[in-house]
């Protein structure tokens, strides 16, 4: 069971909400819209994204990763650097 399974239904509805702002990026290109409009609307996009990915994260932690170090020996390692490289492409994007 993944860690973010008792609130998957408000994940599902935000990223839905963010795939229709993605569709109206593309609508505002299609229409020629104002640079700024469309990159203040991409800021907006990647903003919400970056929530979901943070929350997802910390899901994980709280679940996967505290259930693992329980349990302790190398499990708990691989749980551990699995988040660090995780938040590391966070940082990075």
């Amino acid at each position: 069971m993944s860690g973010y399974a008792q609130d998957k239904d408000a994940y599902l509805k935000r990223l839905r909400r963010i795939e229709g702002q993605v569709r109206g990026l593309q609508k505002m290109v299609e229409n020629d819209e104002y640079c700024i409009d469309v990159l203040t609307q991409i800021s907006a996009a990647t903003k919400a994204l970056q929530a979901v990915s943070i929350g997802l994260l910390e899901e994980h932690l709280r679940h996967c990763v505290a259930q693992a170090v329980a349990e302790g020996g190398d499990v708990a390692n691989a749980k551990v650097s699995e988040a660090s490289e995780a938040i590391a492409r966070l940082v990075r994007s």
